[in-house]
């Protein structure tokens, strides 16, 4: 190689501030005809891997780099003089030579995080001193140390450091770095390292220091630098490039630029072809399970595992058929586990849930494929019976598809931690780390962060946002195809097209890196003998995203917290606790008909994956009877399959109905009553009726999802007459084996429709069995069940409220906090009642409960207000934890009022501890003598009346997140219901079925609520604001007061009064409904009120937008009524509204022959609801010509994908565009 090379480049994954995308910078360099070039982003070494790639693909050779920063003096220095800011690190450029300087670059930028970073990651030069061998290093641009020094006036300074860095690298190794830009201050520095180069004879080399691909790019690279900063545009002290030229210029641009240097563009290429480091794609760094004494292979101890673990599931399961079709099963599985080089990988996964389990943490069944595997039941990885229900092994693991197998294993979410550790102290902390996840600048968020930048005004910013079509992957580019009203803005409004170009530019780049939810990695070696470390929050991740980790050959193992597990650990406890009865979930009979029917009355508060709305009415339907139908609703309750579920019910129930298209379909689908729903029966289908092998089939199936035509022709051609596959073997075909001809046609075409979204039975089927356990839990242990579960909620009681509130029905009163009764968590009393916990109670802290819970266990209860203020000042209960206790209604039974006993607190609790500090040890207390309710010793309560009912009500509701004694907002049910036209239980729906972008629609509603809480400050532009925190009886959201508004409404609008606020909902980034304020009026029972809010323009306004405005006929008919809505509501019916007699926005109204109360009503308004949109659909009976507006949330989106399928459903001439 020769010629130019961009030695100091950086990508998208210097996160904002490179704007360089690593796929549109091999085209770059291809066209310029560049031959190699380096990645030396910013402190890290995120995109390396990707990088890598591409620049191999399109026949580029990379150098791997990294730009780090070095701390001016230790890396463990982390404080900074007054005045030296500038001095926290300075810039370096190191690139890898060779595979040992790759292995010292990933330990050297892991260093800068897990030991150096102050601001940024930083190393030092003690570090280099340890770890430069096989690296090139360059001096680094105006922000590196050999530069910093020139500028301060330090050049002999300078030239020593030189020729320090040449000693430690060596010669040869060691560049001064001169950069082709326009800065002044670029032009001192080069000319110093010049001459510096002059007299120690170190090389130079030229640079660019690249952050954007083309000249023009500069804008949006400036842009970057603003969103990362939260800066706009034109501020005058904000951080910028000083000049245009940090792009990827050409080697032509380099020589002009460079007359007079020609050596230094030369070594360029000298130094890329130095560098020859490379990423191992072949290996896989699994760690070896060391196998007890006595066996003498890997695979006969996971054999032995196996044996003995099915004889123990046997005893508690007899087989489904005979012992040696599980023997069979088992001899095969472990066949292929081993030859393919997964022993270990098994016996690392048994090992650590075995820990788990053996160490009260509560473990889930199974998740997703893994499931299909016997020896994984065998042994306890998973816990369902793969042969009973049908689950398919090679969905998993096929011998004819090499990939990385994947456990996914569920934890209880408050003790997975245990299981993180132990593998962490078994392999060593050099040995596993979390996985990095990186946030993009998706088509909405570039547009909200460029238009910020910008200064376009918010409620433009907004407007514009909310043209671009909510779907999952949606580009700016689609958006601009797809929507009208975005393209019509971009075409006539100058702002909007500058800031959507802008955001086209931007769109797509890194964000910010996380950390993966799940993702642990488990290396046969230090991981940074293969890749770089980061530090997120603490927890210590690869710098590598998911795709990148696997593919170098790190494996990674998910451990995901589930609520759930949580929920189940504790319930058990809480029988074993109040029934001395231990269940064990294994011994759980799946069978029993009074859970089923339990489920099917839709009784389904609580229990996993079935509470939901949607779901709920759908076990109604279905009545299941089998674990099986709730496998197969966990499966059809989703966008597709759903689809099928009319004709799964109506199949389950007339058995008559059911239809194969050929006698071979029959023991495939007769367990789903003939419809086609899981991925493992497209599998079972080409296996069995053109033979296939198992392995080939789960080929086949990935093809037909992925719905590629030259793959799928050949597939169908060999489905249907045979012939030999990819792995030259002999395929019979349908024919062959008896299907004619146009019937394996049809077969084929309709698997290969279905393929796409036919669900994985072994996820589903683990999933049902943990709702399964919810559910038996609940039927036979409701107290428990909802104690448990309210548990799982404690820090979130805003959750919690809805759980409460279920309670009553079920015949379960809950209980408030007492100071005598309660403990720290939601406990049981006796049958039927659950007491709320102390350590619910803001500012009440676990260390405080526990004080309590053991004063009170060494002293007996509290007999008095003044016997708990005298031990409480013992035992260092702190002021604000005393007033909680009592606003939180602990002390009620003391019979004081809570007025009362606060105001003593504020004055006795503080001097009772003080006196109690004076005592000296041999000395007795003041109230040391006697009983301390008779010791004589007395504490002033001041006679005062109690707080007025609503402010009593909200320090309940500050205190515990619920209001315990009344809600305030009860007394205005009835007016709530004739003015609100929107609540927090309809926009649980919306979000539960389509996402909170439903909710972000700028659309007028009036709502009801309490205000909780109120914070004042400034805008950007300086001028007051108001966030109002507010509650209905079904939620929380939030109310903007700005302007003109804020002057007019603020001082009204007061904590725990109840209110209607008219305004434009839109959805915060935090995930918080949010109010823009138009008009808000104070609840009350003024006979006037009603008429003043009628005949407000605002409020007009939000009854048009709920009801539309359209001329009908009188014959109004209404759809089925919802039911209350659940926690992540998903509701099948959806309530109809009167259409109003004028004229608004276009619409889609449906034609239907049907009745508002059969199944294919509710069958549509399932497809509605779940395909949401911003269009309005109504709804015209054929039958009595009467029409319907449909609620909100049966809008639809009007894209052409989602009116095809409604055309399916009901027909295309039945379908309007008004």
């Amino acid at each position: 190689m020769s010629g130019f090379c961009h030695l100091h480049l950086h990508t998208e994954y210097s996160l904002l501030d490179g704007a360089i995308k690593i796929k549109d910078l091999a085209a770059r360099l291809k066209e310029m005809g560049m031959t190699s070039c380096a990645i030396t982003d910013h402190g890290v070494m995120y995109g390396a891997v990707s990088f890598y790639r591409e620049m191999k693909a399109n026949g580029i050779h990379p150098v791997i780099g990294c730009e780090v920063y070095v701390a001016p003096g230790s890396r463990f220095d982390k404080t900074i003089g007054p005045g030296k800011e500038d001095r926290y690190y300075n810039h370096l450029i190191l690139l890898a030579k060779d595979n040992e300087g790759l292995t010292n670059l990933n330990r050297l930028v892991s260093s800068g995080f897990t030991e150096g970073f102050y601001r940024r990651p930083r190393i030092d030069e003690e570090l280099l001193e340890k770890w430069h061998d096989g690296l090139i290093c360059l001096s680094g641009c105006l922000a590196g140390k050999l530069s910093s020094l020139i500028l301060s006036g330090e050049t002999d300074k300078a030239a020593q450091t030189a020729i320090w860095y040449d000693n430690l690298f060596g010669r040869g190794n060691y560049y001064l770095e001169i950069q082709a830009n326009t800065t002044p201050e670029q032009a001192r520095v080069n000319a110093a390292l010049v001459k510096i180069s002059n007299e120690t004879g170190i090389p130079l080399v030229a640079t660019n220091d690249c952050h954007y691909l083309m000249k023009e790019d500069y804008e949006a690279q400036d842009i970057l630098l603003c969103i990362s900063t939260a800066a706009r545009i034109d501020d005058e002290n904000r951080m910028r490039m000083t000049s245009n030229d940090f792009y990827v210029k050409s080697e032509t641009e380099m020589r002009r630029f460079f007359p007079e240097l020609s050596e230094a563009i030369d070594n360029t290429g000298k130094i890329a072809d130095m560098c020859h480091a490379e990423y191992d794609f072949e290996t896989i760094h699994l760690p070896v399970y060391e196998v007890p004494e006595g066996y003498s292979t890997h695979a006969d101890y996971l054999s032995d595992l196996t044996y003995k673990g099915l004889e123990k599931r046997f005893e508690i399961t007899p087989p489904t058929g005979s012992v040696d079709d599980y023997m069979k099963r088992a001899e095969y599985e472990l066949s292929v586990i081993n030859s393919m080089g997964y022993t270990d990988y098994y016996l690392i996964v048994w090992d650590f849930i075995n820990y788990a389990k053996t160490h009260d943490v509560t473990v889930g069944p199974g998740r997703g494929s893994g499931a299909g595997s016997l020896v994984a039941y065998a042994v306890g990885i998973t816990d369902i019976d793969p042969i009973r229900y049908g689950l398919v092994f090679e969905r998993f693991l096929n011998s004819e598809r090499v990939s990385m197998p994947d456990f996914d294993v569920d934890f209880n979410d408050e003790r997975r931690q245990i299981a993180i550790d132990y593998v962490t102290e078994k392999y060593g902390k050099s040995r596993v780390a979390h996985v990095i996840t990186f946030g993009t600048l998706a088509a909405r968020q570039a547009v909200k962060d460029v238009a910020r930048v910008l200064n376009m005004p918010i409620a433009q910013s907004n407007k514009l946002t909310k043209m671009i079509p909510f779907s999952v992957g949606m580009t700016l580019k689609q958006a601009l195809e797809i929507s009208t009203e975005f393209k019509e803005a971009y075409d006539t409004d100058a702002e909007a097209h500058k800031v959507i170009d802008m955001a086209m530019r931007v769109e797509g780049l890194p964000r910010n890196a996380g950390t993966h939810a799940a993702g642990i990695i488990i290396s046969g070696k230090d991981i940074t003998d293969i890749a770089p470390l980061a530090v997120n929050d603490e927890t210590v991740a690869v710098q590598f995203a998911k795709t990148d980790v696997e593919s170098i050959g790190l494996l990674k193992f998910d451990f995901l917290g589930l609520r759930t597990l949580t929920v189940l650990q504790d319930v058990k406890e809480l029988v074993r606790q109040n029934h001395g009865v231990d269940i064990d979930l294994d011994r759980i009979p799946l069978d029993d008909p009074e859970v089923f029917k339990m489920i099917g009355r839709g009784e389904t508060i609580g229990i996993f994956q079935l509470e939901s709305r949607g779901m709920t009415s759908f076990m109604k339907q279905l009545e299941p009877e089998s674990l099986e139908d709730i496998i197969a609703g966990i499966s059809l309750y989703r966008p597709g399959p759903m689809d099928q579920i009319p004709k799964y019910v109506d199949c389950k129930k007339n058995p008559s109905h059911i239809t194969y298209d050929h006698p071979l379909l029959e023991p495939i689908l007769n367990v789903t009553y003939g419809c086609a729903i899981y991925q493992e029966q497209v599998m079972q289908i080409v296996r069995d009726l053109a033979g296939f092998s198992m392995g080939q089939s789960d080929n086949i199936r990935r093809a037909m999802s992925k719905k590629k035509k030259s793959i799928m022709e050949n597939y169908r051609n060999l489905f249907m007459y045979g012939g030999i596959d990819d792995k030259g073997r002999q395929v019979d075909g349908c024919i062959k084996r008896g299907v004619p001809e146009k019937t394996a046609a049809k077969i084929f075409d309709d698997v290969a429709g279905f393929a796409g979204y036919a669900f994985n039975k072994s996820h589903a089927a683990c999933y049902a069995v943990v709702g399964y356990w919810t559910a038996y839990f609940k039927y036979y242990y409701p107290t428990e069940f909802m104690a448990a579960t309210l548990n799982s909620f404690r820090t979130d009681l805003g959750k919690a409220s809805y759980y409460i509130s279920c309670c009553p029905a079920m015949g379960i009163e809950v209980l408030p906090p007492d100071i005598n009764k309660s403990r720290e968590r939601f406990t049981t009393e006796g049958d039927r009642k659950i007491r709320i916990g102390l350590s619910v109670i803001k500012n009440v802290g676990e260390g405080a409960v526990l004080d309590i819970l053991s004063d009170r266990k060494k002293n007996g209860d509290y007999r008095s207000f003044e016997d708990f203020v005298i031990r409480a000042a013992k035992i260092g209960v702190k002021k604000p934890v005393a007033e909680s206790l009592i606003l939180a209604s602990c002390m009620d039974s003391f019979g004081l009022t809570r007025a009362q006993m606060t105001a003593c607190v504020q004055t006795e609790l503080e001097k009772l501890a003080h006196e109690e500090s004076r005592n000296i040890e041999g000395q007795l207390s003041l109230f040391d003598f006697g009983d301390h309710s008779d010791s004589g010793a007395s504490i002033y309560i001041p006679d005062i009346p109690e707080y007025p009912e609503a402010q009593k009500l909200g320090y309940e509701k500050e205190m515990v997140g619920i209001y315990l004694s009344g809600n305030p907002l009860a007394s205005y049910t009835k007016l709530m219901s004739e003015i609100a036209t929107f609540d927090m239980s309809e926009a649980m729906d919306i979000l539960s079925l389509s996402g909170s972008d439903a909710l972000d629609d700028n659309k007028q509603i009036a709502i009801c609520g309490m205000v909780t809480d109120k914070k004042t400050g400034y805008t950007k532009k300086k001028t007051m604001m108001s966030t109002v925190s507010c509650e209905d009886l079904s939620g929380a959201f939030e109310v903007l007061l700005f302007g003109k508004k804020f002057d007019e409404y603020n001082r009204m609008v007061e904590k725990n009064k109840p209110y209607l606020f008219i305004g434009r909902r839109q959805m915060r980034e935090g995930g918080e409904l949010s109010l823009f304020v138009d008009s808000c009026y104070e609840l009350s029972d003024d006979p006037a009120l009603l008429s003043r809010i009628r005949n407000d323009r605002s409020y007009q306004t939000a009854l048009r937008e709920r009801d539309g405005m359209q001329n009908v006929r009188p014959s109004v008919t209404s759809a089925a009524p919802v039911e209350p809505a659940a926690p992540a509501a998903q509701p099948v019916q959806a309530p109809a509204a009167p259409v109003k007699q004028e004229n608004a926005e276009s619409l889609i109204r449906i034609h239907y022959s049907g009745k508002p109360d059969s199944k294919g009503f509710n069958r549509l308004l399932n497809f509605l609801a779940y395909f949401h949109g911003n269009m309005p659909v109504e709804v015209l009976f054929e039958s009595d010509k009467s029409i319907i507006r449909l609620d909100d949330i049966c809008r639809i989106q009007p894209d052409e994908g989602v009116i095809r399928k409604l055309a399916e459903l009901v027909g295309e001439d039945n379908i309007e565009m008004l």
